[in-house]
């Protein structure tokens, strides 16, 4: 499948910043289930952008304006051929091994209710650990609604599950929360997303990778009860969402933050 993404970021500040640097972890690479056909970041021509690789191999850009400012508009223009491998992960930089995968994080530690919910779809499960992934994928989009503006970056998993509601950045951390207390390798993967109903968005996409013997890498879009397919194009990947987030920054100055994101996902059939 042919993806295009095309997204306009506007960051507008109550009072001029003098100083803004972010993070950018967007652009999507080559691999064994996606091709890179084409990738365009601009910036303003005030700021100055490097780029370089993180721990996990992701891509990402820093963006550095180092005058006063009262807007940020960024936009990325892109184009990706993906294929469907049944959400097998294939062809990406693997630094670390699968067991570096077990490690909690402060947005991924299980309380009681994760823990009993890992069990219990781990006695479901009869031992198999795909089977119990797929079971896990489908007790948490249970047990979490699909609900916008209710959560933040900052909701642990914990607090997810106890509220009963997030986006599919909550019910990923949940997911990975009770992976880990059962002992199964899982990370947070960020990206983006076709949807042939609603093709825009107000912010990209996040799903989950478990750690199977035999097969690998296996993705989990619990959010919407599926692996992975060729409508998803993945960007980067870590511990939760700090480690993968599209974007993160620091400022000096500016006063509130408002930010306008408009993000479309088209596809279309591969090329030839």
């Amino acid at each position: 499948m042919l993806i295009q993404i095309r997204q306009e970021t506007t960051y507008r500040y109550a009072v001029e910043a003098n100083y803004s640097m972010q993070v950018l972890r967007v652009q999507p690479q080559d691999s064994g289930t996606q091709k890179v056909l084409s990738w365009r970041l601009s910036v303003p021509p005030f700021a100055s952008l490097t780029e370089g690789r993180d721990a996990y191999g992701n891509l990402f850009q820093t963006l550095y304006v180092d005058r006063h400012h009262g807007t940020i508009a960024l936009s990325i223009a892109g184009e990706i051929e993906t294929t469907d491998t049944g959400g097998v992960v294939r062809g990406t930089a693997e630094p670390f091994p699968p067991a570096f995968f077990l490690r909690q994080t402060d947005l991924t530690a299980p309380d009681e209710a994760i823990r009993a919910l890992a069990a219990e779809v781990k006695r479901l499960s009869g031992g198999s650990a795909l089977d119990f992934a797929h079971r896990l994928m489908g007790a948490v989009r249970d047990a979490v609604d699909y609900r916008i503006g209710e959560t933040h970056a900052a909701t642990t998993a914990a607090e997810a599950l106890s509220h009963s509601y997030g986006v599919c950045q909550d019910h990923t951390h949940v997911f990975v929360s009770a992976a880990r207390a059962e002992r199964l390798p899982a990370r947070y993967v960020s990206g983006y997303l076709w949807d042939d109903v609603d093709t825009e968005y107000e912010a990209s996409h996040a799903w989950a990778e478990a750690y199977i013997d035999g097969l690998g890498w296996v993705g989990f879009d619990v959010a919407n009860r599926i692996c992975p397919t060729d409508a998803h194009v993945r960007v980067a990947c870590g511990l939760d969402y700090l480690e993968a987030a599209p974007v993160r920054g620091l400022r000096r100055g500016g006063g509130e933050e408002t930010m306008e994101v408009r993000l479309r996902v088209d596809a279309g059939a591969a090329q030839q």
